[in-house]
């Protein structure tokens, strides 16, 4: 049985990660204590100890992976926010590198990234593999040098392999409703409070929107098809169907059964974002085609949960 470590699992990404491992049967390590991110004299004794822990669970079993779906950064992130998530990444690999327990057995790293913001810049029609990374903002540069972080790792170990998931827009009914982004997330909030929905790019910016468990599936199909050790492979997760924004309000109105109110206007993040971002992946692993969540699914999920917390008041909401 292989053993699987979620960093970030109260996360929207990193709790699909850990319900879709579960429900492959994989052993998921949960560290003793909550970590405190923010406070690195903290965090880094209750990083340690966790290592050590995991290392102990992992001894006779075949295999280990761990997946960094950790992090606060966002487009908006300051250098030092972002510095700081580095910062426990490096400690993370280091700890890793010095356990003799894992560094005797076969071991995988996972990486999740912003696929948007890594090419962000790029002037390809459709994004691949093949597209150079084109970072416009800290956050992205800051992934990038992550990623290197994990490639040198693996370089200097034995029976290592990683991958670097590069994903599109990820949404789902766990998206935090303390922070100021996920478009669907906010566009149900609206609509429940009836409020007028703000919206600061043009309603023909195109996305590509996948579901936080369908990601999660094909991030876990992905790693375990990679050939090979000391492997560092770059896979870009999406759901490949590109849409409008308008297109996505739509839904919403079909759903809610009215036409919500629409506000566009600029605001500061908002030359931040390509108006066009399609995606097709052409890093063929050998894995099956994977069950995709409709749009119109996926939305309807987001909407019965946000309308299940607005009716108990699990959020604080209040009526507008």
């Amino acid at each position: 049985m292989t053993i699987a470590w979620v960093l970030g699992s109260k996360g929207l990404l990193g709790s699909a990660l850990c319900r879709v491992l579960h429900f492959g049967q994989t052993d998921l390590f949960v560290p003793a204590e909550r970590f405190c991110w923010g406070d690195e004299q903290e965090f880094i004794p209750q990083l340690t100890a966790a290592v050590e822990a995991f290392s102990a669970r992992a001894e006779g079993l075949p295999r280990w992976e761990v997946y960094w779906a950790a992090g606060v950064g966002n487009m908006s992130s300051s250098e030092a926010d972002l510095a700081l998530e580095t910062r426990a990444l490096t400690r993370l690999l280091r700890l890793l590198d010095s356990a003799p327990r894992l560094a005797a057995m076969p071991g995988a790293v996972v990486l999740a990234s912003s696929a948007g913001a890594i090419y962000a810049g790029a002037a390809d029609h459709i994004i691949s593999e093949d597209t150079v990374p084109a970072p416009t903002t800290a956050y992205a540069r800051e992934k990038l040098k992550q990623e290197h972080l994990v490639r040198s790792f693996v370089r200097a170990g034995n029976d290592r392999i990683a991958l670097l998931a590069r994903l599109s827009t990820v949404y789902g009914p766990g998206q935090s409703l303390n922070k100021q982004q996920g478009l669907f997330a906010h566009i149900a909030r609206c609509i429940i409070r009836n409020q007028p929905i703000q919206v600061y790019v043009p309603l023909d910016t195109i996305r590509d929107y996948i579901d936080a468990d369908d990601a999660a599936a094909a991030m876990i199909a992905a790693l375990r098809a990679i050939p090979g050790t000391s492997t560092a492979f770059i896979k870009i997760i999406a759901s490949e169907q590109p849409v409008t924004v308008a297109e996505i309000i739509s839904i919403f109105k079909r759903l809610a059964r009215r036409a919500p109110r629409v506000v566009t206007s600029s605001g500061r993040l908002t030359n931040l974002y390509s108006r066009r971002m399609q995606f097709h992946s052409v890093a063929t692993l050998p894995y099956p085609v994977l069950p995709r969540t409709s749009l119109l699914v996926g939305i309807a999920k987001v909407m019965a949960a946000l309308g299940m917390a607005y009716a108990t008041n699990l959020f604080g909401f209040r009526d507008a």
